[in-house]
């Protein structure tokens, strides 16, 4: 059964957690997107959902400023949960009262479930819950009732009397709140009376379908890199369409040490997918001589990589299709889904490819979070080593050389990355970290080697614990890790008398340093 006929929305005001709202209910079996919170009531009539959530936020309420949703939303009459800044919306929307709280309420707080209700089944009494707030409803909005209530939140749940809709100072989503998994589960499953349609297996079937529907008996190119993303498009789309796959892997000169050999390897042989190699280092940097903007280096990388399909591709025939690994966190960073913020970057899956190329885009993945991508490479049977790969950016180490891109920079960059890379790797302590890299700084400072005095490139380490790549913080790597990693780039690697480590989480910072 189609899982797009059960969904939940979420409107983001903004919250830090947004994302793992989504990735909570998904992982209890309902699909669900992330929607800007100004979202009009006719739009949201379209998908037919099965129940909305209200996101938190930093905003206040009482600013003048503040984000505010279309307000007949509340009249849809579908359920509706409302989390920290949804919960104070809720009760301003209704004519309560919300003022800010004589002290801030961060970190685990404990709770009292003072009424029983589908939302807190099977949570009994005193609970602890992760509180994130400033503001607190003091004066209930009328036709509501008090659920629950901490210390200095005497409304810390409410439900309407009438309606489905309720609201709660805490957050369910955070693994810290102790019952949240069940409170979030209450509200799919008792009170938005969800079926759990959604899982990796079903979107690999409904997906292998849409793909068949689409396509035809028309060919495909892939665009693979084989890193986790584009290994598990290619392996999807084989599953759907067979030999009329086409996957392309262009070697842009951008890539790290030893990864062509690798990616072939795994393909040709252990994958049994045809792959056509394609080696246009020389072009690609050529093109990027000189050029020091990241975002014209993102666009300039993504219009080659259309070209060298289009060359390729009139070598196979008529082809109208290109697959690319795109995810869902793409889609939201590229076209800030928070309403009126600015884009932060473009990324080279979204908005790095030119307007007029040849092939229509089929992206089978851009709903999906890291994660799920993951679970679903197992199920299609990749290898573990390609699965648990750290994400690699479409456009390369042009991304982790800040400024200019030229050959003795990559060499330099790709023989440091290799050392960060073998030493995270081989230590089962840092598996759970997201992504270890080096950059290349554009600046050279002076050092002493050997009595000598040197005048050498700086080298940035980059390592990072995330879930979904839309927040993360950075590693705390032992100092004699950090210390053995340092010796050893300045004494193997060539032109290098300083290695620095990158201590900034995101936000402020992205992840990657362009």
């Amino acid at each position: 059964m189609d899982y797009h006929k059960e969904v939940v929305l979420i409107l983001d005001f903004g919250s830090q957690y947004t994302q793992l709202i989504a990735r909570k209910i998904r992982e209890l079996g309902v699909y669900c997107e992330i929607h800007p919170y100004n979202i009009q009531t006719n739009q949201i009539k379209s998908f037919n959902p099965i129940g909305l959530v209200l996101s938190g936020g930093p905003k206040s309420v009482t600013e003048s400023d503040a984000p505010i949703c279309d307000k007949e939303i509340f009249q849809l009459n579908i359920p509706i949960l409302g989390i920290c800044y949804g919960l104070q919306l809720i009760a301003h929307f209704f004519g309560g009262e919300v003022e800010k709280a004589n002290r801030a309420e961060y970190g685990k707080t404990k709770m009292i479930v003072e009424k029983p209700d589908p939302l807190f089944y099977a949570v009994d009494g005193e609970t602890r819950v992760w509180m994130s707030h400033k503001d607190r409803v003091i004066k209930m909005p009328e036709g509501f009732i008090g659920l629950a209530r901490s210390e200095n939140s005497p409304h810390a749940a409410i439900r309407s009397k009438e309606k489905p809709i309720y609201g709660v100072q805490f957050h369910p989503e955070v693994h810290h709140t102790e019952k949240g998994k069940e409170i979030l589960k209450n509200f799919l499953f008792r009170i938005c009376e969800a079926k759990g349609l959604y899982s990796p297996k079903s979107f690999i079937e409904e997906s292998v379908k849409k793909i068949r529907d689409e396509v035809g008996d028309e060919k495909v190119i892939c665009a693979l890199s084989g890193g986790v993303d584009s290994s598990c498009v290619a392996a999807l789309m084989h599953k759907a369409i067979g030999e009329n796959l086409y996957c392309f892997f262009v070697n842009n000169g951008l890539l790290r040490k030893n990864e062509v050999n690798e990616v072939l390897e795994a393909f040709s042989g252990r994958l049994n997918i045809k792959v056509n190699y394609i080696n246009k280092e020389d072009e690609f940097l050529s093109r990027l001589k000189g050029v020091k903007d990241p975002e014209k280096k993102r666009k300039i990388i993504g219009r080659l990589f259309i070209k060298a399909f289009e060359e390729e591709a009139k070598k196979i025939g008529d082809i109208k299709y290109l697959a690319q690994g795109t995810l869902y966190p793409d889609v939201i960073e590229s076209t800030s889904y928070k309403g009126p913020s600015a884009t932060i970057k473009t990324h080279h899956n979204v908005g790095g490819l030119p307007k007029r190329m040849k092939f229509k885009l089929i992206e089978p993945l851009k709903e999906l979070f890291k994660d799920e991508v993951r679970k679903v490479g197992r199920i299609l049977g990749l290898p573990d080593y390609i699965v648990d790969r750290q994400p690699f950016p479409g456009p390369g180490l042009a991304v982790r050389i800040v400024g200019e891109v030229t050959k003795e920079r990559l060499e330099i960059l790709r023989e440091a990355d290799a050392i960060v890379r073998e030493e995270i790797e081989k230590n089962p302590k840092f598996r759970h970290l997201w992504q270890s890299f080096a950059v290349l700084l554009p600046i050279k400072t002076v050092g002493v080697m050997g009595d000598e005095r040197t005048y050498a490139y700086v080298i940035a380490i980059r390592a990072v614990e995330s879930v979904d790549a839309m927040t993360a913080d950075w590693a705390r790597i032992p100092q004699e890790t950090l210390d053995h990693i340092a010796r050893r780039i300045i004494n193997e690697v060539h032109g290098v008398n300083r290695v620095v480590y990158d201590i900034t989480s995101k936000p402020p910072g992205t992840i990657e340093w362009e």
